[in-house]
């Protein structure tokens, strides 16, 4: 997966804003994971550090957008990807990551910070759990797959077994 560790060493006990734009923070793991996606609009992110007693503040945000396929038509279609995020992090003892999860480590006696894990780890929080390109996006035909958007179909639908059709208008409450 792509790194990024900037030193958290020398900023200021006012906090210091990073501005990243460098598409290889995202475009690297898509690849890497397989997410079926590619960059639209190119992501940018904002992010301010802030030095605490016993870690770090770190708060911004990122926007842009990718083009995937629909979960029900299979169409192409671009989607919006924002999020604003606020996290405090700790630094450990050692020279090591201190766990798989973590995103501070102490380098030489100094803390660094990976940028890219916690940039792409947002990333997945703002994705949809079923992207769709709209609300009342109809989706395929289960039977000739036809796109329902475009062309209705004349494919019958299978209603079930008639004995269980009083089932249907039941209402649990």
């Amino acid at each position: 997966m792509t790194e990024l560790w900037i030193s958290l060493q020398d900023i200021p006990a006012e906090g210091r804003e990073f501005h990243f734009t460098d598409q290889s923070l995202w475009t690297g793991p898509m690849n890497e994971f397989g997410v079926p996606a590619k960059v639209g609009n190119e992501f940018e992110a904002t992010m301010l550090i802030v030095p605490q007693d016993d870690g770090f503040l770190v708060s911004g945000e990122f926007s842009g957008s990718i083009l995937l396929a629909c979960g029900r038509c299979i169409e192409e279609f671009e989607l919006p990807v924002e999020g604003a995020f606020d996290s405090f992090e700790e630094p450990g003892a050692g020279d090591e990551v201190l766990e798989d999860e973590s995103r501070l480590r102490m380098q030489a006696g100094q803390p660094e910070f990976d940028v890219a894990g916690f940039l792409w780890e947002q990333f997945l929080l703002a994705l949809p759990e079923n992207p769709v390109c709209a609300e009342n996006c109809k989706g395929l035909c289960p039977t000739c797959g036809v796109n329902r958007n475009q062309k209705s179909c004349t494919c019958t639908r299978d209603e079930g077994d008639p004995r269980l059709a009083v089932l249907r208008n039941l209402k649990l409450s």
